[in-house]
């Protein structure tokens, strides 16, 4: 009987395999292996959500937090989603073979970059099963081999969706093990996967804070990861306030549970009195619990004080810090003390206000006039996401085809030799 560290191993290996032909694959080929899986997505939707349903049950029998139940369901538009990103990669351009601009040398030699797959991807991820399909969509568009271990508590979503992503593959003609769904609860195989450098070129994790620390701890294979979405809002003092109210409440309870959710709401001295108790008023009222410092406080009598714990948290729920401050100095440099490098937006009218903030705040994504909650792979245009990541090298920001891709240099010559 095999141990849980030969049956990875055995993954592993197939998964290189298969990368190697997936680097191969013609674009034709594998749009066609993701409309295969969009159509099996939609004529499978009762199997699919039957599944999604154990896994919600047990999920709640656990007492699991809403905002993680909230990323579990299979709801009818998750899956409309799913497919509509399917789709959206499908007729994306491939992203593979790709040449940058030639330099012609002196001595004549052509020099370019060229994009190639990474290779195999480990995808290690909780209580999202749609991630199942973005993360296969877009390894399999990029010509990457992927492996997917999702939580526990979505493994009988993650098993049927699995399934889906096999038909899909075997339609289309490419290897079965391009894309493998790990099926076992067992946490150890997360270390497993983590280590296996000589089977995984890189894993992208996404969960929660204790999943990211453990493998920023213990991966040896490189990591494309963020922490914490600590993300803010400034209103400026030369905002359109009914902008601005519409912007907050918007990236405060599109859906809490996000990591684009805002968590931290800046408001200029100028236009508080105006602003903040309207905007108070409406996110009591929605069932927001809100903490702010002294001047806040002033003017938001419900308001809890609030500590530096607050400035630092990703609350994941209905909870927003609010702080008074006297500039945009002020502003950016709390946010450079306190953010988490993930989605930070200003609110103004003023054009070189916007462009400051802009080009100051060292976050992976930077808005104006925009509700944070915008910080997807979809919404930017990517099909879908692997994942955000804050680090600064090869990807940051949603994480999309581009992202899974590196480069080798090319050249061609007639003959040249070195002297």
């Amino acid at each position: 009987m095999s141990t849980l560290a030969d049956t990875l191993f055995a993954i592993g290996a197939q998964a290189r395999l298969a990368s190697r032909e997936m680097m191969r694959a013609s674009d034709h080929t594998k749009a066609t292996a993701l409309r295969a899986m969009a159509h099996a997505l939609n004529a499978q939707r009762d199997t699919l959500q039957a599944a999604n349903r154990l896994d919600l049950e047990a999920a709640e029998h656990n007492g699991l937090e809403p905002a993680m139940l909230d990323r579990l369901k299979l709801s009818d538009r998750a899956l409309d989603l799913m497919a509509a990103g399917l789709e959206q990669i499908a007729a994306m351009p491939d992203p593979v073979g790709c040449l940058s601009a030639t330099t012609v040398r002196p001595n004549g030699m052509q020099i370019a970059r060229m994009s190639v797959p990474l290779g195999v991807i480990g995808i290690i991820y909780e209580s999202r099963p749609n991630v199942t399909i973005d993360a296969a969509a877009l390894c399999l568009k990029s010509g990457n081999a992927a492996i997917l271990r999702g939580g526990s508590e979505a493994l009988h979503s993650n098993v049927a969706l699995g399934r889906i992503i096999r038909q899909g593959l075997q339609e289309a003609g490419l290897p079965e093990h391009a894309v493998q769904v790990i099926d076992t609860a067992d946490r150890a195989a997360v270390g497993l996967l983590a280590t296996m450098t000589e089977h995984v070129d890189v894993i992208v994790p996404r969960g929660g804070k204790s999943l990211i620390r453990r493998l920023s701890e213990e991966a040896r294979v490189p990591l494309i990861k963020h922490l914490d979405g600590n993300c803010h809002i400034f209103v400026d003092a030369a905002a359109d306030l009914e902008r601005a109210h519409t912007v907050v409440f918007n990236a405060k309870t599109y859906r809490y549970g996000i990591c684009g959710a805002l968590e931290t709401l800046l408001v200029h001295q100028d236009v508080a009195p105006d602003f903040l108790p309207r905007m108070g008023a409406t996110l009591t009222g929605h069932g927001v619990e809100l903490r702010g410092c002294e001047r806040t406080r002033a003017l938001l009598p419900q308001a809890l004080p609030a500590t530096d714990d607050d400035w630092a948290t990703e609350y994941l729920g209905p909870v927003l810090a609010i702080r008074v401050v006297e500039d945009i100095n002020v502003a950016m440099a709390h946010i450079a003390r306190w953010s988490s490098g993930h989605t930070e937006s200003i609110v103004t009218e003023d054009l070189g206000a916007a462009k400051r903030f802009q080009r100051e705040v060292d976050s992976s994504s930077v808005y104006v006039n925009l509700p944070t909650c915008f910080a997807d792979g979809y919404e930017y245009g990517l099909g879908a996401e692997i994942g955000i990541s804050t680090n600064r090298l090869h990807a940051r920001g949603p994480v999309g085809l581009e992202g899974l891709t590196t480069y080798k240099w090319v050249l061609t010559g007639d003959g040249q030799t070195r002297g």
